[in-house]
């Protein structure tokens, strides 16, 4: 059992996880607590974090697959068990797990007669497959089989659009979800005025992370969603500078901040508000570096010790940090 205690108000939040199992390896499940609530808060967390749950944490999907010399998606391919309509279902079904931004391209090449599963899938480093026994298809004949497949990290649901194939090449639906079911309870003790809660979440996910991970990752992006009503100040927005742009950066609203408040902030101001190019940006991931507090308590030592960062990298963060003067990062040591 692992959980946390926060302290808000003149009560202690703990969360506990109770149980956590695979029950395959594209099963997960997990279940937690967090105590004690006061009336009415168990639901607004439960709601909020089902929500996010389902609908905010990003997945990667195949989701196009081109092959040679195919009229439309239900060709058959002599030498080939399946339709090239049951390959792309199966193909929808390899559950993957990375850090890639954007999309990337990957492929199948392999020669019969022989059985066709994941672990056959040429990927990029990023990318990871999490069962590869996964099956795709069977060849009959001695042929070669080559079938170009782009690999995609999103969020949601997207439905493959009608009519939309062109030269071999067929959409997938995507279901980038890896969390494919979240559910709450609430359990009341106490009489009158001392009642009080507890808030019961259950997470199931398709193997590409965990349910605690789940859990984390979802908990920053709803805290990421309402740390701008924190700067609600009508004098500190001027509304005549954001040239019809709907929402303004955090960085301009740091420096009017009380410290204790700014510190807050920034531990839960996350990188990705940065635009980093995708090499940097999954460099400080992959070494924990997931806030901007996070990366301030950095020094440019710390920076350069980053697998596959070079100095370019480092004048890259720099520079981009040089034009958010708020920014008190401390850079003395191995100055540039």
């Amino acid at each position: 059992m692992v959980g946390k205690k926060v302290r808000i108000s003149t009560r202690t939040l703990q969360w506990r996880c109770i149980e956590s199992r695979a029950d395959s390896k594209r099963r997960y499940y997990g279940r937690f607590i967090l105590s004690p609530l006061i009336k009415g808060q168990a639901d607004t967390i439960g709601i909020a974090m089902r929500r996010v749950l389902l609908g905010e944490i990003e997945g990667t999907c195949i989701t196009h697959a081109k092959f040679e010399k195919t009229p439309h998606e239900f060709s058959t391919i002599v030498g080939i068990q399946e339709s090239v309509h049951e390959i792309l279902m199966n193909l929808k079904e390899i559950v993957l797990r990375s850090n890639l931004y954007g999309t990337q391209d990957a492929a199948i090449c392999v020669k019969g007669p022989r059985d066709i599963t994941a672990q056959d899938i040429i990927l990029p480093p990023s990318v990871e497959i999490i069962d590869n026994t996964q099956h795709i298809a069977s060849l009959t004949k001695p042929i070669d089989l080559y079938i170009e497949l782009q690999i995609e990290r999103n969020r949601g649901y997207r439905l493959k659009l009608p009519n939309k194939f062109q030269d071999g090449s067929y959409p997938i639906e995507a279901l980038f979800m890896p969390v494919r079911n979240a559910n709450h309870s609430v359990h009341s003790y106490g009489n009158g005025t001392e009642k009080q809660e507890i808030l019961f979440l259950e997470i199931w996910t398709n193997g590409s992370l965990t349910p605690k991970e789940a859990l984390h990752e979802a908990s920053r992006n709803l805290i990421n969603l309402f740390i701008p009503f924190l700067h609600a100040e009508e004098e500190n927005i001027h509304l005549k500078k954001t040239q019809h742009k709907t929402t303004l950066p955090l960085f301009t609203f740091h420096h009017r901040l009380p410290k204790n408040t700014k510190e807050i902030t920034l531990k839960y101001s996350f990188i990705d508000q940065f635009d980093f190019p995708p090499k940097i940006y999954n460099c400080l991931k992959k070494s924990n570096i997931h806030t901007y507090w996070d990366l301030l308590n950095k020094s440019q030592e710390d920076l350069l010790k980053i697998e596959h960062f070079c100095i370019e990298d480092v004048k890259y963060i720099l520079n981009i940090l040089e034009m958010k003067k708020h920014f008190a990062i401390d850079l003395s040591k191995n100055p540039l």
